[in-house]
């Protein structure tokens, strides 16, 4: 087989989601937008719907379009993007719950779909989504009225812990929100992990569930192996690759596998990267292309059929450090052309 292969180990991602919700002192739900994280938005919200999740964050109404008729009715699925223009029969038709960012947007969801469930993002301090402190103040009484079903904002520095931008969001947010008798939620994964101040009535991970940072006791969901296309020796002096990037400066064994930037690979991790056979790294020989790359594996006993770009020795994480990025992006920008294998 030519292509390489995806291992989703659904079993370890709702097993993720049980620790964490097992930590949060609230309703936890699951961010499964982008696809479920380059995973597969139908397939990891079913398992984690199985597993007790009954509340689902996407980014977009089409995501929310795509993800209602995997679960069917029943779930709640907020989008984070709220009620955009061209958005309300999706919203209407499929029962997806807009959360609101702004004045603009509360009117439209209003006129065209009154009585119909919404929520209200507040921006805390990132400057991304939601509205602002005295947009907030100048709606809050009226938009209140309309019993919204949840208030949320989003930290910006919640994957290190001591920042005081994660305190000074808290303010914020217990001032924008505190007596309102609303639920609300503030913390994903990594506000889940700074303590129950930071909980409130929902906590919705994401990159957690996945098996990233900075859940360190995660278990490790995706797993990817590359198939080995072909194998040859080469002479100390000679060069592997776009550019002769890669010389030998041993006589050399190089594998050629069968994946490249075109797959997620980034070709900013030539030089940087191994990949495995087992426990035992090969460095990569040369720059990442499109559809391959060289692998040295002088140092092996065999010749592999398969190395392991993601397994238990190169995680998510170890391999975005790599490659200067962080585990979002390397799970995000797998492509298409792995064959998907399910467990669980």
């Amino acid at each position: 087989m030519a292509n390489a292969t995806l291992k989703i180990d659904l079993d370890a991602l709702c097993a993720n989601w049980k620790t964490l919700a097992a930590l949060s002192a609230s309703e936890t739900g699951a961010v499964v937008k982008a696809d479920g994280y380059g995973l597969g938005a139908e397939r990891v919200a079913t398992a984690l719907a199985r597993a007790g999740v009954r509340t689902f964050f996407v980014a977009t109404s089409e995501e929310g379009a795509s993800l209602r008729a995997a679960l069917g009715p029943g779930p709640t699925i907020n989008v984070f993007a709220g009620h955009m223009s061209g958005d309300t029969d999706m919203i209407s038709d499929l029962q997806l719950t807009p959360m609101i960012n702004s004045i603009d947007q509360m009117l439209r969801h209003v006129e065209a779909l009154p009585g119909h469930t919404f929520g209200v993002q507040l921006d805390s301090g990132m400057n991304r989504l939601g509205m602002e402190p005295a947009e907030w103040h100048a709606v809050r009484d009226i938009v209140i009225e309309q019993r919204p079903s949840l208030i949320m904002s989003h930290l910006a520095c919640a994957d290190e812990p001591d920042n005081p931008m994660n305190a000074y969001q808290l303010e914020v947010f217990n001032e924008m929100t505190e007596g309102l008798g609303i639920p609300r939620s503030l913390a994903a994964t990594g506000g889940i992990l700074m303590g129950k101040e930071y909980h409130f009535d929902m906590t919705r991970p994401g990159i957690g569930l996945y098996g990233g940072q900075p859940f360190t006791d995660a278990q490790i969901v995706a797993r990817v192996s590359l198939p080995v296309i072909q194998t040859r020796d080469i002479e100390e002096g000679e060069t592997v690759g776009y550019g002769n990037s890669w010389i030998a400066k041993r006589p050399s064994r190089i594998a050629t596998v069968g994946a490249g930037y075109a797959d997620g690979i980034f070709r900013a991790l030539s030089g940087k990267l191994s990949l495995f056979h087992r426990d035992s790294p090969c460095p990569v020989a040369g720059r990442v292309s499109m559809d391959s790359m060289g692998v040295d594996i002088t140092d092996l006993s065999e010749d592999p059929k398969h190395l392991d770009l993601l397994n238990s020795e190169q995680t998510v994480d170890s391999l975005a450090q790599a490659a200067g990025t962080i585990g979002y992006e390397i799970l995000t920008s797998l492509g298409q052309r792995y064959t998907r294998r399910y467990k669980g």
